[in-house]
């Protein structure tokens, strides 16, 4: 008998739905196909004792779809809609030029960077990761299956958000799918501790999946457009058009709400929050939702870091320049970048870094400082308030990054690496 193959979409013209799921039943064999409209998708496929049983797995399948809105429909009838860009404006700084130790020409626009003592990772809007050496060598270069929205870490691993709704594990020598997340979903940001996923999404919207690809809860927000999702080992911490909202990692119930702006970027430290904010300035949080303090600029700001504790903040705006404060919100200088506005930024222990929308990525020397020089106590010397430092000197890189694959979850248990094979049409693991 030939294969019977039911084909249903759910599109919601107002909303982020716009998804396809396809049922086959060939014999004995069921195969189910899904994902977003005018993408491949993700198949599963399962086998059963006699072809009555695949029949009535189908229909089941296929009523539970019907039950959330899903309608019978033809294959490319619907196109495919645009992913959601980050809308940059960004204007020249009239500010001194702040020094550059290199920059890297990533190709396309940047969002996805992450730093540490050996390398520099940047991903691209064609999905395309580069991993430098802090000399600026190209160590190696991957492509995903769609742009890059954001890289970061969760100890020893590294993972990369993916306009295809998917979530990679860069912590190997070639990336293996680690999160599968709701076609649904219009990934503008995520983060994850200890194994734990804190996404946010264009609506507005913030869920929580844990490392088996379940839902822990899923939930709107308080705003649209949430550029901001920070998690730490009680709370998930999410910043939108209304502020700075706080939820329980566990249940999803809201801890606290405070207003600061729209926000377009976070960062955190151990006991703090900083939003980077359409009202020109970096608003800093305690973790129970207490002002703290504000550093002003003199533009939307896109990006902020801080230096270790937050002794030092820094913010980059639209109008490509970056700012460096004290932790009393005294600004000690603001520099233009000469290539752009930052669309983000990370302070490892060495180097302030930023990327913009320029088709480039840029490394700044380190600015401000986390030690007292030269017997100036708290206050950075004169050059550092210029925006001036030493070179920073780079240790060996390690081109393998090999990882444990080992992890403890909360409550004790083990958290192992997935070992998804890579795609086996080569588009993950292989150069570009």
């Amino acid at each position: 008998m030939p294969a019977e193959t039911t084909y249903l979409e759910l599109s919601e013209e107002s909303g982020s739905a716009h998804k396809f799921y396809e049922v086959t039943v060939d014999g004995t064999d069921l195969t189910i196909r899904y994902g977003r409209i005018g993408d491949r998708g993700q198949t599963k496929q399962s086998s059963f004792a006699t072809g009555d049983k695949a029949k009535a797995e189908a229909s089941k399948k296929i009523g539970e779809k019907v039950r959330k809105g899903y309608a019978p429909a033809v294959p490319g009838g619907r196109q495919k809609r645009s992913v959601s860009r980050r809308q940059i404006v960004s204007t020249r700084s009239t500010a001194t030029r702040a020094p550059i130790l290199w920059r890297y020409d990533s190709g396309s626009p940047a969002f996805g960077i992450f730093v540490d003592d050996d390398v520099c990772m940047v991903g691209n809007e064609s999905g395309l990761i580069t991993t430098l050496s802090h000399g600026a060598e190209v160590v190696q270069q991957f492509r995903l299956p769609d742009g890059v929205k954001c890289i970061v870490a969760d100890e020893g691993w590294i993972y990369a958000g993916c306009d295809d709704g998917n979530v990679y594990d860069l912590s190997g020598k070639v990336p293996r799918l680690a999160y599968r997340i709701d076609p649904s979903i219009d990934i503008y940001w995520l983060d994850i501790h200890d194994g734990v996923l804190g996404v946010s999404d264009s609506g507005g919207g913030i869920a929580t999946i844990d490392h088996e690809d379940e839902f822990l809860w899923r939930r709107p927000g308080r705003g649209s457009s949430a550029w901001m999702v920070r998690c730490d080992a009680d709370a998930v911490h999410h910043g939108h058009s209304g502020g700075v909202t706080s939820y329980d990692w566990r249940t999803g119930q809201e801890l606290w709400h405070t207003p600061t702006g729209a926000v377009l970027f976070g960062w955190q430290e151990r006991d703090t929050l900083y939003a980077g904010t359409a009202t020109r300035q970096v608003v800093e949080l305690g973790k129970n939702g207490a002002h703290r303090q504000t550093y002003r600029c003199d533009a939307p700001v896109y990006s902020c870091a801080t230096s270790k504790d937050g002794r030092y903040v820094f913010a980059g705006d639209s109008s490509s320049s970056i700012y460096c404060f004290d932790v009393n919100g005294t600004r000690l200088w603001k520099l233009g970048t000469g290539c752009g506005s930052a669309y983000s930024m990370q302070y490892p222990r060495r180097t302030a870094l930023h990327r913009h929308h320029e088709r480039g990525f840029g490394l700044h020397r380190r600015v401000g400082g986390s030690r007292p020089v030269g017997g100036h106590g708290h206050d950075p010397p004169a050059d550092r308030r210029q925006g001036a430092a030493p070179h920073a000197r780079c240790g060996p890189v390690d081109h393998g990054r090999g990882r444990a694959r080992r992890r403890r979850r909360r409550g004790g248990r083990v958290r192992r690496g997935k070992r998804s094979p890579a795609d086996p049409r080569g588009e993950l693991g292989l150069p570009p």
